[in-house]
Order: structure tokens, then sequence, then C-alpha cells
């Protein structure tokens, strides 16, 4: 089945931090690239061109970007074995179509995402009216249409483990989204959270920019089901990881990974939840 795009692939979004185009080994085999405002993952070796995971699909418009970056840590023709994606919002999905139309990968995610992948729902409309910032206040002009991946797109296995990922698996973290999914290493408590949380407030254009470093919860904007999103943030903490690559902001690790997210769980309702909103009553 060809696939169809749509404007969360196409639109291109006039936004970047001072972080774009940057990338930062997190372990051995986790590679941090932030494309304009959103970070993808390499997982995998470098060096071995064909055994390698990508972890989300950044900006519309940033496939050249992504396949470049790829190439210097994998080597020319580098391709990954599949592409996980952590959700479906356009700054997650942005090059999906044409990465795979590039690479002919299988794309695997939540199946209660699929159906913003297959072209049969679109997200919500991002809420502009909650507190935080310029981002939030013009988020209702970003994109929130579906896409249509066919027959590439597939559902991860139910019993969490990842196709291509053997040491990892991966949890069900909604909130943000109805089958947002983070990604976690048993061995060394390594963490790609998506957005369940992130290290900036995402709100707000200065931070942004700056990509000034902070705890906070997923992005306010596109955030439906906020008691969810609290779960998924104390589900996170208990696993007690020792390294977090967030989707927005840098990565973090250690005693300030620790201290924050321990705060976040504790106190969500106050640092994360907006005081106002279409989704928090």
């Amino acid at each position: 089945m060809d696939m169809q795009r749509s404007s969360s692939t196409d639109k291109f979004i006039p936004m970047s931090s001072i972080t774009h185009g940057v990338g930062k080994e997190i372990a051995a085999d986790i590679f941090n690239y932030t494309v304009q405002i959103v970070n993808v993952c390499f997982v995998g070796t470098p060096g071995e061109s064909n055994d390698w995971v990508l972890i989300d699909a950044g900006m519309p418009r940033s496939a050249n970007m992504i396949i470049s970056k790829a190439e210097d840590r994998f080597g020319a023709g580098a391709r990954p074995k599949a592409i996980i994606l952590t959700h479906a919002h356009f700054d997650h999905i942005g090059a999906i179509v044409d990465l795979v139309e590039k690479w002919n990968v299988p794309v695997y995610a939540h199946e209660l995402e699929l159906p913003y992948l297959t072209g049969k729902k679109n997200y919500p409309k991002p809420d502009g009216t909650v507190e935080g910032g310029l981002i939030a206040k013009i988020s209702p002009f970003f994109p929130n249409e579906a896409i249509d991946l066919g027959s590439h797109v597939h559902a991860l296995p139910p019993d969490g483990s990842i196709p291509e990922m053997p040491d990892w698996r991966w949890i069900h973290t909604p909130g943000h989204s109805e089958g947002h999914i983070s990604l976690f290493r048993d061995a060394d408590r390594a963490l790609i959270a998506g957005d369940a949380f992130v290290t900036v407030k995402q709100e707000d254009l200065y931070d942004v920019l700056t990509q000034d470093l902070e705890m906070h919860g997923p992005p306010r904007y596109l955030t439906t089901d906020w008691q969810a999103a609290w779960k998924s943030v104390k589900q996170l903490e208990a696993l007690n990881p020792k390294l977090a690559v967030t989707g927005h902001g840098l990565p973090v690790s250690g005693e300030w990974l620790a201290e924050n997210l321990a705060t976040l769980a504790r106190d969500f309702d106050k640092i994360a939840i907006p005081d106002h909103g279409r989704y928090t009553d």
C-alpha cells in the first residue's frame, strides 16, 4: 500500500533551538540527535551499518538530516533494522514517510497509536489555552492530522518486547497520547522517555531556544489525560533510571535525574498540570 502524507509530515515548522543539529553519545550504543526542537535516538554500535534502530522520526522535512547523521555514525548507506515510535505527534513522525521510502524498513508503535498512523483518526487539536508561554499559544497552528503508513507500520508485541532491540522493553506510558510508550533497558537502566517527561519547559519559546535544563511533565498543549500522565511519570521514576533521553531537552543522568524525577513524580500536580486548559478538568 502506498503511504499517504499529511501536513504532519509536510508542514515545515520554522522553529529551532541552539542544539539543532547537535548529537551526543549518551552510552556506547545510544546517540541522541536534536532536530530543531525534538530529539531522535540512534541505538546501536557505531560502524555497524545495518545493526541499529532509530527511535522517533523528528520534525517534518528533516529526513536528509537524519540520514546524514546516521551515515556519519554507522557508515555510508547505513540503514536501520526498524524505526520505533514513542508516539505519533507531528514532531516525532515528521520525517517518517521519507525515511521509510528511503530505507524500506518496518515501523513499530503501540496499537493505540495505529489509528493516527493508518489514516483513521486525527489527534485532538493542540490546546492553546494552557498557560506556559508563546509556544503554547501558537500550538493550535501545529499539525494534528493522521498519516497513513499502510502495511509499513505494525503494533508492538503485547509482551513488552521490542523488535530488533532484544535488550530493551517498551512500557506503556499514556497521558501525552493514548499509546505513548517509553523504552527501558534493565541492564544499565537506560531510559528513552519520549514525551512522558521532558527536560525543558516546552511551552516557553525562550527556554526552548536556549534549552534551559529543567525537569517538566509532557508538553502541556498536546497532553490530553493528565492523571494518566502523572501515573506514567510515577511508573518511570519507580524504575530508578540511571540515564534518560527525553523527546525534548537535554539528556540527563545520575543524581540530577534521580532527584528531579522524584520531585516531578511527587509534585506533578504543581509542576506539570496547567491551572486551566481544555483537558485539565
